[in-house]
């Protein structure tokens, strides 16, 4: 049974209007990359909660959580206007099984991403895993606006450290931004640009992780199922891991 542990927030990065990084003082909290908690606030209608993956690394000090409001939502715009030194509540354990553990060997790593789905992505290459067991590796984040292109900065540390190793594919639909494809993902993959801009094929030596808008993720799956690659399931190793909640 979860439990619950008050925190504080250490900060609140907004990276426009409607996107945020909330970090969160939890000294020793205990996770595996990819997996997600739940965050809730008090309201005068009791605790409500909301599952968020965590981007930070397991070990640091400060839980990172990526998030947008959503229409009418009653915990994330709480959330999204939560300021340092305010509190919350963040559920123990983190769960799921959208972790590097699940994916079985392979020569290249796809991470394809819409939106705030990247985050769990960011964790998992802030570890030394994904790199020892994968020769290439390719992050893919389908944004609509140049704005939503987060943490960029700590991408292209990793693109200078792995620069043999690594390729970042940003992929704006509404607006052009340098070495972006703009284009719906499975589009992308049909028509090859995605696997030719990254130097990369879908093939039986790849292991793919999608994650993000459910729309996105069984259109981006048929593509995969016509090139040969299925669905990973403990029962049955494949080549495709999904995450089944979108945050």
């Amino acid at each position: 049974m979860a439990q619950w542990l008050e925190a504080a927030v250490a900060e609140n990065v907004a990276w426009h209007s409607h996107l945020c990084s909330l970090r969160v003082e939890l000294p020793g909290f205990d996770f595996i990359a990819g997996q997600f908690v739940r965050l809730a606030v008090e309201t005068a209608h009791g605790r409500l909660q909301r599952a968020y993956s965590l981007v930070n690394a397991p070990g640091d000090a400060r839980l990172d959580f990526l998030l947008t409001p959503v229409a009418d939502g009653k915990v994330s715009p709480r959330l999204h206007a939560l300021q340092a030194g305010d509190r919350l509540w963040v559920s123990q354990p983190a769960t799921g099984f959208f972790t590097l553990d699940e994916v079985p060997a392979g020569d290249t790593l796809w991470l394809i991403a819409t939106g705030t789905g990247i985050g769990p992505y960011l964790s998992m290459l802030a570890t030394t895993v994904p790199w020892q067991r994968f020769g290439r590796i390719v992050l893919v984040h389908g944004v609509r606006q140049v704005q939503d292109l987060v943490y960029r900065d700590l991408i292209a540390s990793w693109q200078q450290r792995y620069a043999e190793q690594f390729h970042y594919q940003p992929v704006v639909t509404r607006e052009s931004y340098p070495g972006a494809l703009q284009a719906r993902l499975p589009q992308l993959i049909q028509n090859r640009q995605l696997q030719q801009a990254a130097a990369a094929q879908f093939d039986l030596d790849s292991q793919v992780m999608l994650c993000g808008n459910p729309a996105m993720i069984k259109a981006v799956r048929a593509e995969l199922e016509i090139l040969g690659l299925r669905k990973n399931l403990r029962s049955s190793p494949g080549h495709i891991t999904v995450e089944q909640y979108w945050n």
